[in-house]
């Protein structure tokens, strides 16, 4: 008989972020953006321990009060990725997830689509999701991450850029009619092995310049698997995304 892997779950949660001070604390509700995403990730039937780490004292109060666990994390660790492995020195598990805490409306669903990606294929080290891009806007957004990949679903590069890009088409607002664009969905699901590996790699050319810290693994040489998913989410940097969310929220509510 098989033994079950045991997932933990990982929400990095920072406090200085850059272009949303404190966004882990933001109201929604009556509960903190970071409540909602632990309450989310709880959901998940895969996921066995949820846990954020932090750097921050007041991060740590608010898990705490409202029954989460958390583990406290040096602050000078540069990426969400690295804060994960600092949590896999300390914690039992076989594969970790690193979820956004900045994504109060994740679904369970996709959280356990990519955990799975781990279970069916045991030489899978890493794994993420993409969702198929409907919008031309979406694909000229530097903020949404776009990403191909070979025909066994292993990332080929992850960029802020419009990848690829239609040489033949000018317009891009109709690319869309010549290609299958990807966004990158930002959740991470490690073997616990490999974590040891990536806290030790240092940091890449290509993560410096995309400031995208799955690059680090593809620059490395490592693979990762890449999971199609029709679930999204919307992950909190600015302000007017809190509204966006809070819309969203009351409508569901």
């Amino acid at each position: 008989m098989t033994q079950k892997s045991i997932v933990i779950g990982v929400i990095p949660a920072r406090y200085a972020s850059q272009r949303l001070p404190a966004k882990a604390l933001i109201d929604l509700f009556g509960k903190t953006m970071i409540q909602r995403v632990y309450e989310q990730v709880k959901k998940a039937a895969l996921v066995d321990k949820v846990i954020v780490a932090t750097d921050d004292e007041r991060i740590e109060r608010v898990v705490k009060n409202f029954g989460g666990e958390v583990l406290m994390t040096p602050e000078d660790i540069k990426s969400g990725s690295d804060r994960v492995a600092a949590v896999a020195e300390k914690i039992d598990g076989d594969i970790f997830v690193n979820i956004q805490g900045d994504e109060p409306l994740i679904a369970p669903e996709m959280i356990e689509q990519g955990i799975q990606l781990l279970i069916d294929d045991k030489s899978v080290q890493v794994g993420t999701l993409v969702k198929q891009i409907d919008s031309p806007l979406d694909i000229i957004n530097p903020n949404i991450v776009k990403v191909v990949f070979d025909r066994n679903n292993f990332a080929l590069y992850f960029s802020r850029s419009p990848i690829p890009f239609i040489r033949d088409e000018q317009e891009a607002s109709i690319w869309l009619n010549y290609h299958t664009f990807y966004k990158h969905v930002g959740l991470y699901i490690y073997k616990r092995d490999f974590l040891s590996k990536y806290s030790n790699l240092p940091i890449s050319e290509l993560e410096k310049a995309e400031k995208l810290e799955q690059l680090r693994i593809l620059e490395a040489g490592y693979k990762i698997k890449i999971g199609i998913t029709n679930y999204d989410s919307i992950p909190i940097d600015t302000k007017e995304d809190v509204v966006r969310v809070k819309a969203i929220l009351n409508r569901i509510s």
